[in-house]
């Protein structure tokens, strides 16, 4: 196995770690900051206030996301799997 292999290997495993973390991170980003506004506009510094807001958005989001997010992800590793042969040989 060559370096250069091993560097294709690993980019492609990030950018589908990317691909998968970004659907659940952007929107509870965007909660967060929106509750981070509202808590600083009304001067309440409850930590517990974000969780549920954003455990609402990723459960949400997991629901209308996930069966896509499940099929890129096996869409990969059964790319990985079927090219074993060429990466080895």
């Amino acid at each position: 196995m060559v370096p250069e292999t091993i560097y294709m290997v690993g980019q492609d495993a990030m950018i589908v770690a990317i691909k998968l973390t970004a659907p659940v991170l952007l929107p509870s980003l965007v909660v967060g900051l929106i509750i981070a506004m509202f808590q600083a506009a009304t001067q309440i510094n409850e930590a517990t206030l974000t969780f549920v807001p954003k455990l609402i958005v990723i459960g949400i989001v997991l629901m209308i996301m996930g069966p896509a997010m499940l099929q890129m992800f096996l869409d990969y590793f059964q790319g990985l799997i079927r090219d074993i042969p060429h990466l080895i040989g």
